[in-house]
């Protein structure tokens, strides 16, 4: 990998309203200017899930420019060229993905769909806490990897490394 370069990273998933929307915060805001993040959705939603935005600005993240959005515009000309994609929902895995310019590197960090949990108002904001904390572990995990001194089939490891870290317990 080439040191000074900014590393364009998208995270995919199939509504891109939660997942996908918080590991783009995330990265934004821990990368520190060495990554952009992206996200997008195969099937977009169209909308954030207002928990995902609550939780964001909680935690003081800027969620004006966030949108739900096809992963269509990053397979598009003129789109950002991808370094890295990663899957956060098992759907999205599954999926044919568009062919990336500039083919990026890829893995799977499934994360269980928050939108999707049941129960009580604080059970379901629960879901969304414990997604935001398992894809900032991998992600700080990620940024801390020595990118200057790994080869390609190295990095691809600890990527799919990363993917199964199990979460832990909060």
């Amino acid at each position: 990998m080439i040191s000074g370069k900014i590393y364009n990273v998208l995270f995919l998933c199939k509504a891109n309203s939660a997942r996908s929307i918080i590991a783009e915060s995330i990265l934004n805001r821990a990368g520190m200017g060495r990554f952009a993040g992206f996200s997008a959705g195969s099937h977009p939603k169209g909308e954030i899930h207002p928990y995902a935005r609550e939780l964001l600005r909680s935690f003081n993240y800027p969620v004006d420019g966030l949108r739900s959005k096809s992963w269509d515009e990053f397979a598009a000309p003129g789109a950002p060229v991808m370094d890295f994609v990663f899957t956060v929902c098992d759907d999205a895995a599954g999926e044919v993905c568009p062919i990336w310019p500039g083919q990026p590197m890829s893995a799977h960090w499934g994360v269980p769909d928050p939108a999707a949990a049941e129960g009580t108002e604080a059970e379901r904001r629960y879901a969304f806490a414990d997604t935001y904390r398992m894809l900032n572990n991998r992600i700080s995990i990620f940024i801390s990897l020595p990118m200057k001194s790994l080869d390609r089939v190295a990095l691809l490891k600890r990527l799919d490394e990363i993917g199964r870290t199990l979460p832990q317990a909060s």
